[in-house]
């Protein structure tokens, strides 16, 4: 019997870039438990579906895109909540990102409403994770990646539509 990889392995021609911005969809994103589908649904390619979390206790989804030097981008999710999901209350995600392997990580702290079961939201929708990639830098690679790996509780029924980053000027 072959031996399968647990993680999702993130798909490259699944990150659209248009210009200066990137569109990563399901597939193009690294999930943690994503190649186990007691954990994760991925969408079948070629579809607008989102990745659907079933269950897990360490929430880990990341990618990486090429960024040019000397400009500024702002990284967001689209997700939303199913009906029946769980184990958000109280807790907070977190989006971190950071420019080069040696970079130093910008983070900020999301709290998923629960009341909004099965709509799609953009986080963060207010304080927005800015991104400067430096003239002189030689590694314009921006790593990124949404988070909850703190409290050690199982949560379930998140929907990654995708992620975004934007340039800002």
């Amino acid at each position: 019997m072959a031996m399968t990889k647990p993680h999702w392995q993130a798909e490259k021609e699944e990150n659209i870039k248009q210009v200066d911005n990137y569109l990563i969809k399901p597939r193009g994103l690294n999930i943690v438990w994503g190649n186990d589908e007691r954990y994760w649904k991925i969408p079948a390619r070629g579809t607008e579906d989102p990745a659907e979390l079933v269950q897990v206790s360490w929430l880990e989804v990341t990618g990486s895109v090429e960024l040019k030097a000397g400009k500024g981008y702002e990284l967001t999710f689209d997700v939303g909540l199913a009906e029946d999901a769980f184990g958000w209350k109280d807790i907070q995600v977190f989006l971190m990102a950071k420019v080069g392997k040696k970079g130093k990580y910008k983070w900020t702290r999301v709290k998923l409403d629960q009341d909004q079961n099965n709509e799609r939201v953009t986080i963060p929708d207010k304080q927005k994770l800015s991104i400067d990639v430096p003239a002189d830098t030689m590694d314009t690679d921006l790593h990124f990646g949404l988070y909850e790996v703190w409290s050690g509780k199982w949560k379930g029924g998140l929907k990654i539509y995708n992620a975004k980053v934007t340039a800002t000027a």
